[in-house]
């Protein structure tokens, strides 16, 4: 039994959380954790001097938690699976390779995580796009005004910079591409990695 982990990591609305999705739909014995699963209580996310609440801090999150189950899913990822809910493929052990799919907007900021992943992908989008698709989605509790601008955008780059200070392997991903370009490209990715292990005995 052989194992990876892909991180799919990237801006608020650049489009990972679908490509983790299709991915995920696509290999076999793969399974999914989404980092906004592990968002505190609404009440215990800081808030700034401007009265922000700071939902881009790792502050925000149950970091630990989500490392924790990551790591379990890497012990035993059979039974990960088949505790919620999972189908595996019957194979031998031998050519059995279990994928897990990690992704989350701070997924490369934490860094006793980072050792974790096989490979990872960042998918960026330019300011304008990225605020004009912000602006359409709905957010509970609600956006309030000036809070792209005032928290969400300065964070991005504050959190990217420091991703980028600590890793140095991450594959950049252009958002505006074609969805079905970048599945393709991502997925041909990690299907080669997935066909290595297999030959390894």
């Amino acid at each position: 039994m052989k194992t990876i982990i892909v991180g799919i990591g990237g801006m608020t609305n650049g489009g990972k959380s679908t490509l983790a999705t299709r991915l995920h739909l696509q290999i076999a014995n793969s399974c999914l954790i989404a980092q906004d699963a592990y968002f505190k209580e609404d009440s215990n996310v800081p808030v700034d001097s401007n009265g922000f609440k700071l939902y881009d801090v790792l502050d925000a999150l149950y970091m630990e938690k989500m490392m924790n189950n990551m790591e379990l899913w890497k012990r035993d990822p059979e039974r990960f699976m088949k505790e919620i809910g999972l189908r595996t493929t019957q194979e031998s052990l031998e050519s059995q390779v279990f994928v897990l799919i990690v992704e989350g907007f701070l997924i490369f900021n934490y860094r006793p995580m980072n050792y974790l992943y096989d490979k990872k992908y960042f998918i960026e989008i330019p300011y304008n796009i990225c605020k004009k698709r912000r602006s359409t989605r709905v957010y509970m509790p609600p956006d309030p005004p000036g809070y792209f601008d005032g928290q969400v955008w300065p964070m991005y780059l504050k959190n990217r910079e420091e991703m980028e200070a600590m890793m140095s392997d991450i594959v950049f991903i252009d958002g505006l591409q074609e969805k079905e370009q970048v599945l393709d490209s991502v997925y041909k990715d990690v299907m080669k990695i997935i066909e290595e292990l297999r030959g390894k005995r």
